[in-house]
């Protein structure tokens, strides 16, 4: 049986693990204030919150209820909108959103004030960039965004004084949500006690593996929902991002969140910030899973073409046995892995960039955020000296798979970066690529944006080429 909290109450259900917590929220529950709108991830009407005992710590994220399967709420403390009313008053940030006009037809606002919320209960500082920051998975159609931004940092303003409180504890001490978030850290220690490992699928079937589910519920919702799932986005073993010698090992159930998070990655991607903000929005990054992206086999998955470029090795398991292969040795064809259907992915690792080493990332997609990429690449280059010691520059958006351009990074290896070499390099990489005309451009366009991402690569690492390849 399923358990969670869900606002204030503890639930059970034999419902199917593979439905989507929307559809339990709203017709199940019959809490209507969480609202179904794109059923995609992109609009944010449908955002709750999920908080969970991480490492003995009260951690909470929003989540789009309407990709996340109800068997990852196992174990949680799922939020809905009408888990933070304060009745008959309205609390700190529906106040704050109806000070500042910051809502019309109401019905995104839902989203809005539980993204918020979320802010209100993380770690982040609480500045007005980081409260707007929060609401980046969240539209509205009709308010305008000026007056959302204005009450989000109204919110932020409400935190200052928190210093190293407990969120949770902050929040409810100062009114800013329900008192009864305050016993929620207790609640779940207690449910945790009480439930007997992970959910299992039935015997004698073989389970499909979910990670996060940000792409499978856009792609397959109602097969996926007949489907026995094993549940593999709260498993402590599959998480993880930490450094061994020189390699760093990331944990197949990271999030792109958890990248964000890293020391490590921090430290090694100065412009990590900059790269994530690129790919979708705050309630999907809290989601999206490192395998989940590599399996999928997206020809545009954001973090494959990441991980592409960094030569990583992924490790695959059976339950029994495990073996490793380059993550550039996945791809078969579209959608086909060098996987089988018992096997699930454990984690992967990379050699870390050392001082000589460059790494960047691109992306562009219709919308500059929340959207899929018409193409994305990245590159990591070595230098020896004034010349090119090792170079891969990957690519998607441009094939049926996610892809290497190795014959590009052939032609580079030796010579010394010049304008000349880059504009060489890119009609090499013209040769390696077979787009196609889709809803998100034509083959032409993806040429032509392959030609100036490579280039935007070695203008970024190399300054002094900005004018060469401009001209």
């Amino acid at each position: 049986m399923l358990k969670f909290i869900l606002n204030n109450e503890d639930v059970g259900t034999t419902l199917p693990p593979g439905m989507p917590l929307l559809d339990f929220i709203r017709y199940h529950q019959h809490l209507t204030g969480t609202k179904t709108g794109c059923n995609e991830g992109d609009c944010g009407a449908c955002t709750i919150l999920a908080g969970e005992l991480l490492h003995g710590v009260l951690t909470y994220r929003s989540f789009t209820s309407c990709l996340m399967p109800l068997g990852n709420a196992h174990g949680k403390h799922i939020v809905t909108i009408e888990g933070i009313n304060m009745l008959p008053a309205l609390n700190t940030i529906q106040q704050a959103m109806v000070d500042n006009a910051a809502t019309q037809c109401g019905f995104c606002t839902p989203g809005f004030v539980m993204s918020l919320a979320g802010f209100c209960l993380s770690r982040q500082a609480p500045t007005p960039e980081n409260a707007v920051t929060a609401v980046d998975g969240n539209i509205c159609r009709c308010t305008g965004y000026k007056s959302i931004e204005r009450a989000a940092a109204a919110v932020a303003a409400q935190l200052v004084g928190r210093n190293n409180e407990e969120p949770a504890q902050f929040a409810a001490a100062h009114q800013l949500l329900p008192a009864y978030f305050s016993g929620i850290k207790e609640r779940l220690k207690r449910l945790l006690l009480s439930l007997n490992g992970e959910l299992t699928p039935p015997s004698g079937t073989t389970p499909r593996f979910m990670g996060g589910g940000t792409d499978l519920y856009v792609q397959q919702p109602e097969e996926i929902q007949e489907q026995p799932l094993r549940f593999l986005f709260g498993q402590e073993m599959l998480k993880g991002i930490t450094r061994e010698d020189n390699r760093c090992v990331v944990g197949a159930a990271c999030t792109v969140n958890d990248l964000l998070a890293s020391p490590i990655m921090r430290t090694y991607f100065p412009a990590l910030e900059s790269y994530v903000s690129l790919i979708s929005s705050t309630p999907i990054r809290n989601m999206a899973t490192i395998a989940g992206n590599f399996i999928n086999a997206s020809p545009i998955g954001d973090l494959t073409i990441f991980f592409l470029a960094l030569d990583a090795t992924i490790e695959l398991s059976d339950g029994t046995t495990t073996r490793t292969l380059p993550l550039r040795e996945l791809y078969k064809g579209y959608k086909q892995l060098d996987k089988r259907p018992e096997e699930y992915m454990t984690r992967c690792w990379f050699d870390l960039p050392d001082a000589s080493t460059g790494f960047h990332f691109e992306k562009v997609s219709k919308r500059t955020h929340l959207d899929i990429a018409s193409v994305n690449t990245a590159i990591c280059i070595t230098m020896k000296g004034n010349l090119i010691g090792t170079v891969r520059i990957s690519a998607g958006g441009v094939g049926p798979v996610p892809a290497l351009l190795t014959d590009t990074a052939a032609f580079l290896i030796g010579k010394a970066p010049s304008g000349a070499v880059i504009k060489v390099a890119c009609a090499i990489a013209q040769s390696e690529v077979t787009p196609i005309s889709d809803a998100r451009g034509t083959a032409v366009y993806k040429r032509l944006l392959l030609e100036q991402l490579i280039k935007a690569h070695f203008i970024t690492l190399f300054p002094s080429l900005q004018v060469e390849l401009l001209l």
